[in-house]
């Protein structure tokens, strides 16, 4: 990660990082999955059918450093397979996460999973920062190493309906490079990532829009944990 990288990054912490609180995790291990209908990830369709996505994790006790995997697998043994590494560590009032997204290829058993290099194909390294202070949420994220060196994602949350166990949130994204449908020039934002979630008990639905692709999403999930 270049100098201009680290610098960018850490002004925009500092800026979201004013006036708010962390959130603190519960200690211990975590494991779980998601079933949804479709794989949709900031705005684009990284998969059109059902997939399984596991989750185990470790909360560090008192000093709350989170660190686990998390995948997706397509039910129908396509090749939309991801296997996630990722460490949190909460900094004041900011949660700082490095996640290397990896993209094995199961069926060709070309995987790659020790090739670390900035032309690896299976990796993408990302550095972010989340932050949430009562209803709001905030987070932004920029590619370090593989695959994708540049692209960088925003997005902003709202919490506003809470009522009779249901839930609603309002998001909406904007991403450069590979998020937009041209691969437009590092900086230059677009709009990727527009919608609505809904929660109650195990169940939730989003509805998408990503008005760069002129598209809309509509996936349905449940959570499955012990």
């Amino acid at each position: 990660m270049n100098m201009k990288k680290t610098a960018a990054l850490l002004t925009l912490i500092a800026g979201l990082g004013m006036g708010f609180q962390g959130t603190a995790q519960a200690e211990g291990f975590d494991i779980g999955a998601d079933v949804v209908s479709r794989y949709v990830w900031r705005g684009a369709e990284y998969d059109d059918g059902i997939a399984a996505q596991p989750w185990l994790s470790y909360t560090f006790d008192g000093i709350g450093i989170e660190a686990g995997a998390w995948g997706s697998f397509d039910i129908d043994g396509d090749d939309a397979n991801e296997v996630d590494l990722y460490v949190t560590v909460p900094v004041g009032p900011v949660s700082l996460t490095v996640t290397d997204y990896y993209f094995p290829d199961y069926a060709d058993g070309d995987d790659d999973v020790f090739d670390y290099g900035d032309d690896a194909e299976e990796h993408i390294i990302e550095v972010s920062a989340g932050y949430e202070y009562e209803n709001l949420s905030l987070m932004a994220a920029i590619n370090v190493s593989g695959d994708d060196e540049n692209s960088k994602y925003v997005e902003a949350g709202y919490g506003f309906y809470d009522k009779d166990d249901y839930t609603a949130t309002a998001f909406i994204g904007a991403g450069d490079e590979v998020y937009t449908a041209d691969g437009n020039a590092e900086g230059n934002f677009n709009i990727v990532n527009v919608g609505l979630t809904v929660t109650k008990d195990i169940f939730s639905a989003s509805y998408m829009i990503n008005p760069d692709l002129e598209t809309s999403y509509l996936v349905l999930g449940v959570t499955l944990q012990p």
